[in-house]
């Protein structure tokens, strides 16, 4: 691998844990062989959180959608839709707003609305447009231009009804999603790992996720003045803690999220995504 920095990783909120490398999971000791850490007596309350979630996940978001401000929100959603002419018409109603970027992992943004809707209503195929000079600061903006297109394709692609199902999906996901995290921290990072570690093929598609890179640098201890170090010395810290291939295995998976939680619980500090970016991952909301 090449040791330059590659472009769109923020190198500096990389590593949540100022422990020891040495240090890994009492889970992957016992799956794996790997050393042990001890944790406090959160953890098993966080572990059985997790195991309720994955178990209940489409029952409880669909409840989430029937909650009576959430049911508002996406009513008052689809009103302006229907009632939008334009693309700016919709963005300025501040509820269409808000759950257009919500659920597409931006809902921190609706607080500056004008330079939402301008970042949205930009051409992403313009190298120089404002989509793609936020886009180095925060990387869910440019799938979320790309998928409705508002540039070149107007309203259409919200006109869709099945995109329409899907976002405001989303939406109420994103929602449940915060609620988890306010009971148990870090519980939507170890969903949306156990959800997506599969397709990380290599060290470096761990370090430019926000939240792979945060559930394993947590679980295995990973210091995070190894943040200032070039990038092989940060593609090593990976692999020498991660066996890769074993992304592939359901129940490597599982431990390594299980041990992230625990890491978490027991630690005073942590540095995660927002909980907006937890839901909706880099390749932008799938419609």
């Amino acid at each position: 691998m090449s040791g330059s920095i590659v472009s769109g990783i923020d190198y500096s909120l990389l590593f949540p844990s100022s422990t020891t490398a040495s240090g890994s999971s009492n889970l992957l000791s016992l799956l794996y062989g790997a050393s042990g850490t001890t944790t406090t007596n959160t953890g098993p309350a966080a572990l059985a959180a997790l195991q309720t979630a994955q178990k209940n996940q489409t029952a409880d978001i669909a409840a989430e959608a029937k909650q009576p401000q959430v049911a508002r929100d996406i009513a008052a959603f689809k009103a302006a839709l229907a009632s939008a002419k334009t693309p700016a018409q919709l963005l300025a109603n501040p509820t269409a707003l808000k759950v257009l970027l919500t659920a597409n992992g931006l809902g921190d943004q609706a607080a500056y609305p004008a330079l939402a809707q301008k970042v949205l209503l930009s051409n992403p195929a313009q190298s120089n447009s404002l989509v793609n000079q936020v886009n180095a600061t925060n990387s869910a903006w440019l799938p979320a231009t790309q998928t409705y297109d508002f540039a070149t394709k107007g309203l259409s692609v919200l006109q869709n009804p099945q995109v329409q199902q899907t976002l405001t999906n989303a939406y109420a996901e994103v929602l449940w999603r915060q609620s988890l995290d306010a009971t148990t921290p870090g519980l939507s990072n170890a969903l949306t790992f156990i959800q997506t570690a599969s397709t990380a093929k290599s060290a470096d598609a761990i370090l430019g996720n926000a939240t792979l890179r945060t559930v394993v640098t947590t679980a295995f201890n990973i210091p995070e003045q190894i943040a200032f170090q070039d990038l092989g010395a940060q593609e090593q810290a990976i692999t020498s803690n991660l066996d890769i291939k074993k992304l592939q295995d359901p129940k490597y998976v599982q431990s390594i999220a299980d041990q992230y939680l625990l890491n978490n619980t027991s630690s005073s500090t942590s540095s995660t995504p927002t909980l907006d970016q937890l839901a909706v991952q880099a390749s932008g909301l799938l419609v």
